[in-house]
């Protein structure tokens, strides 16, 4: 039983337990290529927010892993068979809930830890913050935490080599031979602005990748994958420190 994680502890030691923080893992529901469950992103998500939350509670941090939510957004792949969307607008009111009930009970550090890059919650902790001031609540893409160069060959950003070696090595079990895997080929745009990144607009996911992969995970081995995934959990927990010691009206220097 380990009390930073509150699906785990009990009400004996939570009633009476110091909590500075509190992380919500945030993952997603979706097809990822051939070869690694549908869970991938709220499977790698929990991961990363339980072995980071460990590093730090062993460091003196003071915070909490409130369970996952395994539901993200994912409006570009409707017609992608139990591709399971929430809606941003569903995200906000969750996001509220939990949030003030964080407030009415003094927890005023929130910490949104996300996994799915069809999650934007950049908005939505603008409105968070207006409804509840007296809160520090912040995201963090931990996807984004290294430079994928750095670890593996190819790029993509979906069921591609780095999550293919993220998951052997986090859960193998639920990972299929690579020789079963699509080779992640996708289209673009043709418009230039949208590939330059200056313009946007949601992709189609059917119309753009035929195994649902963005990215070729041939590549991909558990190696790669725990060489990175220590990268992460080093710089996440560093965060979850430094955010349980905070203090929220002094953030600035």
């Amino acid at each position: 039983m380990k009390p930073y994680i509150l699906a785990e502890t009990t009400w004996k030691t939570v009633k009476d337990m110091n909590v500075e923080l509190a992380v919500l893992p945030w993952g997603a529901t979706e097809a990822h290529n051939y070869h690694l469950p549908y869970s991938t992103d709220t499977i790698m998500a929990e991961s990363v927010a339980r072995d980071a939350a460990e590093a730090a509670w062993n460091k003196g941090a003071k915070l909490v892993i409130l369970p996952a939510i395994p539901f993200g957004v994912n409006t570009g792949q409707l017609d992608i068979r139990l591709n399971i969307n929430m809606n941003p607008g569903t995200q906000m009111a969750i996001l509220n809930d939990v949030a003030d009930v964080l407030n009415r009970h003094g927890i005023l550090k929130f910490m949104i830890l996300n996994g799915h890059g069809g999650n934007d919650f950049r908005q939505i902790v603008r409105e968070l913050g207006f409804r509840f001031p007296k809160m520090f609540i912040c995201l963090c893409n931990w996807y984004a935490s290294f430079d994928n160069s750095e670890f593996f060959e190819n790029g993509g950003d979906h069921a591609n080599e780095m999550e293919t070696s993220m998951m052997q090595y986090i859960a193998p079990e639920l990972v299929l031979p690579l020789s079963e895997a699509g080779k992640g080929e996708s289209k673009k745009f043709r418009i230039k602005a949208f590939g330059e990144k200056w313009a946007w607009a949601e992709r189609k996911w059917t119309k753009i990748s035929k195994d649902t992969g963005i990215g070729d995970p041939s590549k991909a081995t558990p190696e790669k994958g725990e060489k990175c995934y220590s990268r992460v959990i080093e710089k996440v927990s560093e965060l979850m420190i430094d955010l349980s010691q905070a203090d929220i009206n002094d953030m600035y220097e």
